[in-house]
């Protein structure tokens, strides 16, 4: 059982830090980018970024950084291990599930369904409201991420 909640462990360490980075790319790269290019380039942008997104390895990823941590911490609770800073780090991801299902993706397919002849409206009503969403996503999957780091490094240091 130990070896299964190490692995949970680490596929919970870098499914969080992979998806900590990607909303850090979007908070400090993507849209800053973004910001000077007209509306009709904005919007395309962002469908096609919103489209490439959606495949396989992105779900595995953007999902397991949920379900990696929450196996782990059941696994650690029922051997009386601690597991409170996984706990917390699920339930800090969790948030960021929550905040993109129920505002990014909606803004998102709505986006999707733009037209270019009215990419400033489009964009107006996505960008106000999506980019302070994705930077509260990156304070949050970060501070999962350093929750779960302090459990390795208290596991490694023991």
């Amino acid at each position: 059982m130990k070896a299964l909640t190490s692995i949970l462990l680490t596929a919970s360490l870098v499914s969080t830090g992979l998806m900590a980075g990607i909303f850090l790319a979007f908070t400090t790269a993507v849209m800053p980018g973004l910001r000077a290019a007209d509306d009709r380039t904005f919007v395309a942008a962002m469908q096609q970024f919103n489209a490439a997104i959606q495949n396989g390895l992105f779900f595995l990823v953007f999902l397991g950084a949920l379900v990696f941590p929450t196996a782990a911490a059941v696994l650690r609770a029922r051997a009386g291990e601690p597991y409170l800073w996984i706990a917390i780090a699920a339930g800090l991801y969790l948030v960021v599930l929550i905040l993109t299902i129920g505002i990014s993706v909606p803004l998102n397919n709505a986006l999707a369904g733009a037209s270019l002849a009215d990419a400033a409206r489009a964009r107006a009503d996505f960008e106000g409201v999506w980019v302070p969403v994705n930077n509260v996503r990156t304070i949050l999957s970060t501070l999962a991420l350093l929750c779960l780091g302090h459990v390795m490094v208290a596991g490694w240091t023991r």
